[in-house]
C-alpha cells in the first residue's frame, strides 16, 4: 500500500509574489491574496517635490505589504487633512493595492483599476468604501487602487514643475499595473480603470493623454466633471496659494514648505473662492480651486475634444451619472427643502448654457420649482452633460460607448438625497456597510436588502464590461441613445433626460479662463 500523501492542517501561507522591484508578502483575506501599500514611485518629497513621478527603486529580501501607505497631504473637508497629519513623517505616499483570486503568472484574469474622487483635492486608497475584496472575489477580476497627488502638491500649476503631477502619478500607477499585473494573476491586456467624480474626470483625461495610450483598454467613469482649466486660471490660483505664505508660485520657493502647511494655504484660497468670482468665474461660485490644467503637453486638449478626434477609438468607454447628482452638495450646505427663488435666477444665470439659458430652463421645466431648478442646472453644468458628452465625443470620433443612469435612491435622510452624486461607489465596489455608505444607505434591513439588488447589478454589468467590453446593454448611438438606468429593477430606455441633453446639445466643454465665465 503505497504511502499517504501528507496533509496540512494549518491555515494557507500568506501569498508572496515577485515584481520587478522586488518580492512582496500579503495577506489572505476571504479567499483572497490581498498586497497593499506597495511602492509604485519615489516618494515626491526633497529633489522630488513637485517633479514628474519617478519608478520605486528595488528592494532585497521579502518586503511585507500588508497595511495601506500614507495618504497623500490633504485639503481639510471632512476631516481628511487629520489622515495625513496622523502619517506625517511617512512621506511614501505613492502605493498601490491589489486584491486577486488567483495569484500568478497563468490566471490571465481581468484587472480593474481605481482612481477615487475627491474634487482633486482630498482621496486616498486606504478609505474602507474602497476596499476592493468584494469587487475580486465575486467578479473575479483583479482589482487595484492606489493613491496620487491631490491638491497643491498634484495639480497647482507651479513654475519650473510638469503640470498635472497627479495625473503624472496615475500614468506611473497604470505602468506599474503593466508591468507587474500578471505576477498577480491579472492579465495586463485586459486592463480597465474606473473612476467616479474627479476620479471620472482623471479617466477621461487619461483618455486624452497620449502617455497613457495602451496602458488600459477599457475605461469606466462615473460622474464625469465638466471643470478643466486654463493655464492662465491654474496659475492665478497656484499664485493665491502661494500668497498665502508670503511666497511665490516656484519649486524654489514651495519645496521646502512643509505639505500640510501647503495644503492649509490651498484651504484659505478655497474658503476665499466666493469672494474672487469676478476674476476666477464659475468654478469661484462652485468652490472648485483645482482640476486638471489644459496645459498642451501632459493634457494637450480637453478630453471631449480628444474623444472627438478620435483619441478614444481604441478604447470601450462605460459613462454615466446618477439622477440626482447636486442633491448631496444641497444637503451639505444645509439649504435642502428652502432653496429660493433668488438662489434658483442666480444658479440659472450663472451655469445655464447660451444667452438665453436661464429662460429656456424654465420653459423646458415648467412645472419645476425652485429647488429643482437649482438642482437641474447644477448637476448638468457638473457632471450629467459632461458625462453624456462624452459618449457622444466617443462616438462622434468612432468609438464605442455604453451610457447608464443610477436611478435609485438612496434611503439615508428618508429618501431625501435621492440618486445622489458618489451613491454609486458603495454600490460597485459591494461595501454597504461602513465607509460613506452608511450616511447614504443606512442601517434599515429593507434598504439594505435593496441596496444588493441594485449593487449586483452594478457590479455585475462593471465586471462584464471589464472582462468582455460588454456591459449587458446596447452601445450608445446618437439616434436612439440606448441608456442602462439602474434601479432595483433595472431597464435600458433613452436617454431620460432628455430636456437637459437638449438644452446643452450645442454647449462646448472649454477649459475654463480666468476673468469671469
Amino acid at each position: 500500500m503505497p504511502d499517504a500523501v501528507p496533509r496540512s492542517y494549518g491555515p494557507p501561507a500568506d501569498p508572496v509574489v515577485g515584481t520587478a522591484a522586488g518580492s512582496l508578502r500579503g495577506t489572505r483575506e476571504g479567499g483572497l491574496a490581498v498586497f497593499r501599500g506597495i511602492p509604485f514611485a519615489e516618494p515626491p518629497v526633497g529633489a522630488l517635490r513637485f517633479a514628474a513621478p519617478r519608478a520605486a527603486r528595488g528592494w532585497d529580501g521579502i518586503r511585507e505589504a500588508r497595511a495601506f501607505g500614507p495618504p497623500p497631504p490633504q485639503a481639510g473637508v471632512f476631516g481628511m487633512d487629520a489622515l495625513s497629519r496622523e502619517a506625517a513623517g511617512d512621506d511614501d505616499w505613492l502605493t498601490v493595492n491589489v486584491w486577486s483570486p488567483d495569484p500568478g503568472p497563468a490566471a490571465g484574469l481581468p484587472v480593474l483599476v481605481w482612481i477615487q474622487g475627491g474634487a482633486y483635492v482630498i482621496g486616498t486608497s486606504g478609505l474602507p468604501e474602497y476596499d476592493g475584496g468584494r469587487l475580486a472575489r465575486e467578479g473575479g477580476a483583479v482589482v487595484v487602487t492606489f493613491n496620487y497627488r491631490v491638491g497643491v502638491e498634484g495639480f497647482a500649476r507651479i513654475e519650473g514643475a510638469p503640470a498635472n503631477r497627479g495625473l503624472l502619478d496615475q500614468v506611473a500607477a497604470l505602468e506599474w499595473v503593466r508591468d507587474n499585473i500578471r505576477a498577480f494573476g491579472g492579465d495586463p491586456g485586459r486592463v480597465t480603470v474606473f473612476g467616479e467624480s474627479a476620479g471620472a474626470g482623471s479617466v477621461a483625461s487619461l483618455l486624452a493623454m497620449g502617455r497613457a495610450g495602451g496602458l488600459f483598454q477599457r475605461a469606466v467613469a462615473q460622474s464625469v466633471p465638466g471643470t478643466f482649466f486654463t493655464p492662465e486660471l491654474a496659475a492665478d490660483i497656484a499664485g493665491a496659494c502661494a500668497a498665502e505664505l508670503g511666497l511665490r508660485p516656484t519649486v524654489a520657493a514651495l519645496s521646502a514648505v512643509d505639505p500640510a502647511r501647503l495644503a492649509a494655504a490651498g484651504d484659505a484660497v478655497t474658503a476665499g473662492l466666493p469672494r474672487r468670482t469676478e476674476r476666477w468665474g464659475l468654478p469661484a461660485h462652485r468652490s472648485i480651486a483645482f482640476a486638471p490644467v489644459v496645459d498642451g503637453e501632459v493634457l494637450p486638449v480637453t478630453p471631449w475634444r480628444a474623444l472627438a478626434a478620435g483619441a478614444g477609438r481604441g478604447v470601450d468607454l462605460l459613462v454615466g451619472h446618477t439622477r440626482d447628482e447636486q442633491r448631496l452638495f444641497t444637503a451639505i450646505e444645509g439649504s435642502l427643502g428652502r432653496v429660493t427663488e433668488e438662489q434658483a435666477a442666480h444658479a440659472l444665470a450663472l451655469f445655464a448654457p447660451g444667452p438665453d439659458g436661464a429662460r429656456r430652463y424654465r420653459a423646458a421645466f415648467p412645472a419645476a420649482g425652485p429647488e429643482e431648478l437649482y438642482e437641474l442646472v447644477h448637476s448638468d453644468w457638473l457632471f450629467r452633460m459632461p458625462s453624456l458628452h462624452l459618449a457622444r465625443a466617443q462616438t462622434a470620433g468612432g468609438g464605442r460607448a455604453h451610457v447608464y443612469e443610477l436611478t435609485w435612491s438612496a434611503p439615508g435622510m428618508g429618501g431625501a438625497l435621492g440618486a445622489c452624486h458618489g451613491l454609486d461607489v458603495p454600490l460597485v465596489f459591494g461595501n454597504l456597510g461602513h465607509g460613506q455608505a452608511a450616511g447614504l444607505i443606512g442601517d434599515d434591513l429593507a434598504a439594505r436588502s435593496a441596496a444588493e439588488v441594485v449593487s449586483a447589478h452594478l457590479r455585475g454589468a462593471w465586471t462584464a464590461f471589464a472582462a468582455q467590453g460588454d456591459p449587458g446593454w446596447p452601445a450608445y448611438d446618437p439616434a436612439r441613445r440606448p441608456t442602462r438606468c439602474f434601479d432595483t429593477e433595472p431597464m435600458t430606455v433613452p436617454y431620460p433626460e432628455e430636456a437637459s441633453r437638449l438644452l446643452w446639445q450645442d454647449h462646448v466643454f472649454a477649459p475654463l479662463p480666468l476673468g469671469p465665465s
